[in-house]
């Protein structure tokens, strides 16, 4: 039934009037605490963009400039993608504030790197800003957004993260390698003194004991005249709720593999892995390579496929509260699917060979037409929902974890499996793209119109006592 509702609402010939009320929705909602708070939120996914966008449009000049190998830069691009922290565990402000910090400091180290050492620290402290902003940014925007209008807003801020790959994309192919990392620091600079106006969570302020704030910035939030008695009620109750099984059974981190979490740890972890699994920093960090070794022009190949992501995005942004998680998930998976049999087809027929290069094209550009569409923003919404917040800092530190095992794994591997077989390569990205389709199929529940006080509980309730071990 989830699957025809969706399919329906797809098909719809109203689809223009369910954007339009969405539009004027998200225009309601638009309070000035709130609007701060989204762009806040937005400058973290666009500095996280410009992070992953870095490397393809640069790493030849900053491998020819610098006098790199190959092994340098395999080895400068895995530090980038290690290092994930609890972001839960201290209050938004400062969060924030150190992440930022982070980005700004591995940028100028990038800008003014003389060797590799300090190219490789640079990355490494965006990796850990990475691993912190990557989870907190989505759980900060699902936790004060109106439950309508939750995957929208979401999938809007994240959709900067791509917006930012695609600039540095662009930008990359007229600016040189430091002056683009400078330009890299800006977002987080932006950030900074809007710090000083933005509210915290109210589901973050029940968890520590203020329940008092909870409703203030509700109204904050939400505006003056609404009526936000139900959700700071709803809120407090379920917060009640979660600290009375805490008390009962407090286990720290290890808390998180008790039966109870096991489904949605496990739809976490899958969801967060599968993009990386599927090729993610194969084509984000060897673009540049792919091109060339197929006979496209770069700057050509950069500039259409980052139009094409960002069209995506606005696309995806338009559907994740319309058509839902689900069917958004089984669209994006199907188009990077599709993307690497088009790769497969064309190694295959030995298209390189005779000097084709419009089948790599496409295939790019069909993927980041998926990444843009969802794949890199539906699954943080919905690790972002499905937690409560008793072991959100614990879950967020588990799916960090597998985002950065999975992306280094993928990012340190690819230039040696394409030596090895393209065609064995992509059928591997395609093969896991497949089984995650029919995972999301199988397993993952609709969370579209839902609270997520009655996300988690359908997760978690009724509760049990035994672990997973």
């Amino acid at each position: 039934m989830a699957e025809e509702e969706g399919l329906l609402l797809a098909s719809s010939p109203n689809r223009s009037s369910l954007s339009s009320s969405l539009l004027s929705e998200i225009s309601n909602a638009s309070t000035k605490p709130f609007v701060l708070a989204f762009i806040v939120g937005s400058c973290g996914a666009f500095a996280f963009g410009c992070t992953i966008g870095y490397s393809a449009p640069t790493q030849s000049s900053i491998m020819k400039d610098l006098n790199l190998s190959i092994a340098d830069v395999i080895f400068t691009i895995w530090i980038d993608t290690d290092g994930r922290v609890n972001p839960w565990s201290i209050n938004l402000w400062e969060t924030i504030l150190i992440t930022n910090i982070l980005f700004i400091i591995g940028w100028f180290a990038i800008a003014m790197a003389k060797g590799v050492w300090l190219l490789d620290l640079g990355r490494l402290l965006q990796g850990i800003s990475i691993g912190i902003s990557a989870y907190l940014g989505p759980v900060y925007i699902t936790e004060i957004a109106p439950r309508n209008l939750r995957g929208a807003v979401s999938s809007l801020a994240q959709l900067f993260a791509g917006v930012g790959i695609s600039v540095f994309y662009v930008l990359g192919t007229v600016v040189a390698w430091r002056d683009l990392a400078i330009l890299g620091s800006i977002p987080s600079l932006m950030v900074l003194p809007l710090l000083f106006f933005i509210p915290e969570s109210p589901r973050w302020l029940a968890k520590v004991g203020r329940e008092w704030e909870v409703k203030a910035v509700l109204l904050s939030l939400r505006g003056a005249t609404s009526d936000v008695s139900d959700e700071a009620a709803e809120i407090l109750e379920y917060t009640e709720h979660v600290k009375q099984q805490q008390d009962v059974d407090d286990g720290g981190f290890f808390k998180l593999f008790q039966r109870k979490y096991a489904f949605s740890l496990t739809i976490g972890v899958v969801l967060i892995a599968l993009p990386q699994l599927g090729g993610l920093n194969g084509y984000s960090f060897y673009t540049d390579s792919i091109f060339t070794s197929t006979g496209v022009s770069s700057h050509f190949g950069f500039i259409s496929t980052s139009v094409v992501q960002m069209f995506g995005g606005i696309l995806g942004t338009v559907l994740v509260d319309v058509s839902g998680r689900r069917f958004s998930s089984w669209n994006v998976l199907g188009l990077s699917c599709h993307s690497h049999f088009i790769l497969l087809e064309g190694n295959e027929n030995h298209c390189w060979e005779t000097g084709t290069p419009v089948l790599a094209l496409t295939s790019v550009m069909v993927y980041f037409a998926s990444y843009g569409s969802g794949m890199g923003t539906i699954p943080w919404i919905i690790a972002s929902e499905i937690y409560p917040v008793d072991v959100k800092g614990a879950a967020g530190t588990m799916c960090n974890l597998v985002s950065s095992i999975s992306s280094w794994l993928v990012a340190y591997s690819f230039s040696f499996l394409l030596q090895w077989s393209s065609t064995g390569t992509f059928l591997m990205f395609a093969t896991v793209t497949g089984l995650g389709f029919v995972f999301i199929a199988k397993l993952v529940p609709e969370t579209k119109g839902k609270s997520l006080e009655e996300i988690q509980s359908l997760f978690t309730d009724p509760p049990e006592d035994s672990t997973i071990f």
